[in-house]
């Protein structure tokens, strides 16, 4: 099959993924998306450029490498912190700080640092390079794995993501494209041969309260769903629920309804209960998280969730 060794910005390959569509996968994550979602567990995903992150625990102290990274920044963006005491050890050594508003992310600063505690979130990479790095997993696929394009929106990135999909499906390989769904309807028209089971996320029905929460409104989502439904494509549907902001009965209860009105094409409904892991990315690339008040929902209510959208005649689970 013929295809095009387009290039690509990712952030992530991470292999034995067992929560990203049937079986063990290999997920490619893409960099960029359009949506701002409040409760969003990867905001280094959002950007499609690269950006500054910073792990402090690996940070040796600023004494062991010579000031490197503080030299590396032409606009100094770097300094140091106030002394604190080395990890396991009695000495004090000094950390390094970062000045958000002053840093350009030409990222020259993680070239030199060794323990890597600055380092570039995101990568440039290409088609043959991505099929290369996740051929190597094709072992564990065998009982109905394969490999999943994620994101941000993989579909912000067409012409990387179309191709990929093509030399992917060249190979036999079972392929999942994890998509909000926001994107051009002939987009998906294109690609819908490639794929053999969309990640479909359903945030929410309101269309005003949708763009409150994600920066844009749901009708491209919703009718995008039905476009890939009326065509033969197979659709996983995920459904957030994000206490206060999803959560209401009316929504959940509109959102089941939709799903069951795609029929067949609707192979499972998994719901998405909020859960606070992503909070310290934001910390790494400097970003402050909105959702700081919000607790996870509780089991019972979640079970009650399931039982909702069950009672529609939906297959489905808990996430």
């Amino acid at each position: 099959m013929e295809y095009t060794n387009a290039t690509g910005h990712i952030y992530d390959i991470q292999g034995y993924a067992v929560h990203d569509g049937p079986g063990i996968r290999t997920t490619v994550y893409t960099k960029g998306c359009p949506l701002r979602c409040l409760w969003c567990h990867s905001p280094e995903s959002q950007r499609h450029e690269f950006e500054l992150g910073c792990l402090p625990i690996k940070c040796l102290g600023t004494d062991v490498c010579e000031d490197a990274c503080i030299n590396a920044c032409p606009v100094g963006a770097i300094t140091k912190k106030a002394p604190e005491r080395a990890l396991g050890r009695d000495d004090m050594i000094q950390k390094v700080a970062i000045d958000r508003e002053k840093c350009t992310g030409c990222l020259k600063c993680t070239e030199v640092c060794l323990p890597k505690s600055l380092y570039a979130a995101g990568w440039d990479t290409t088609v043959d390079e991505v099929f290369a790095r996740v051929i190597k997993d094709r072992g564990f696929f065998q009982n109905g794995g394969g490999i999943t394009i994620s994101g941000g929106e993989a579909m912000a990135q067409f012409d990387f993501t179309f191709n990929l999909a093509k030399k992917l499906k060249d190979s036999g390989i079972h392929i999942c494209l994890d998509t909000t769904g926001f994107a051009p309807e002939e987009l998906f028209g294109r690609i819908l041969p490639y794929i053999d089971l969309f990640l479909y996320d359903i945030k929410h029905m309101d269309s005003q309260m949708h763009k409150n929460l994600t920066g844009v409104g749901n009708e491209l989502i919703l009718s995008n769903a039905r476009f890939l439904a009326e065509r033969g494509g197979a659709l996983q549907i995920r459904v957030p629920v994000i206490p206060k902001l999803t959560d209401k009965q009316s929504n959940l209860l509109a959102t089941a309804e939709f799903c069951a009105s795609l029929g067949d094409a609707v192979k499972l409904v998994q719901l998405l209960p909020y859960h606070k892991t992503g909070r310290m990315k934001y910390e790494r690339i400097g970003w402050t998280y909105k959702l700081t008040n919000v607790e996870p929902p509780d089991d019972e209510f979640m079970q009650k969730t399931l039982e909702l959208f069950q009672g529609a005649g939906l297959n489905c689970q808990l996430y």
